[in-house]
């Protein structure tokens, strides 16, 4: 299946997933100001979400074969099992595993970063296959 992957595509969809967690991270902070965590991690996924999304359908995948409402909606699809991953490894690690453990380097900044890189590889294929698929894949 690795074989299948486009180096330059999945270059390309690194960096734009990158970007939006960057989006998705640094907007944590801002929402944190006004909600909970846990309410604020959802809230930056979303953002970050539809930053991958628009970057996504410009810079990384060619024109598929859905409208692009269609794309949208398989785009959210791949991302609520993505969001769910992000959501239980950053509130899994912050508020279990790293008081446990005694980890004190900004518990929730690290949970945060570490839930947000996990699904990079899942959503790639999710997204290659379902949300921007062409005829020919």
């Amino acid at each position: 299946m690795l074989q299948h992957i486009k180096q330059s595509e999945f270059t390309r969809f690194l960096f734009a997933g990158g970007l939006a967690a960057l989006v998705n991270f640094l907007s944590r902070f801002a929402y944190n100001e006004v909600m909970s965590f846990r309410l604020a991690v959802i809230a930056a996924y979303i953002t970050g979400m539809v930053t991958a999304y628009v970057l996504s359908r410009l810079f990384v995948f060619a024109k598929s074969r859905h409208h692009p409402a269609k794309e949208f909606t398989y785009f959210t699809l791949v991302n609520l099992l993505a969001v769910l991953q992000v959501w239980l490894i950053s509130v899994g690690l912050a508020e279990y595993l790293f008081p446990a453990t005694g980890f004190t380097f900004y518990p929730y900044a690290v949970a945060h970063a570490v839930g947000v890189a996990v699904p990079a590889v899942t959503s790639y294929f999710g997204h290659k296959y379902l949300s921007f698929a062409r005829d020919e894949d």
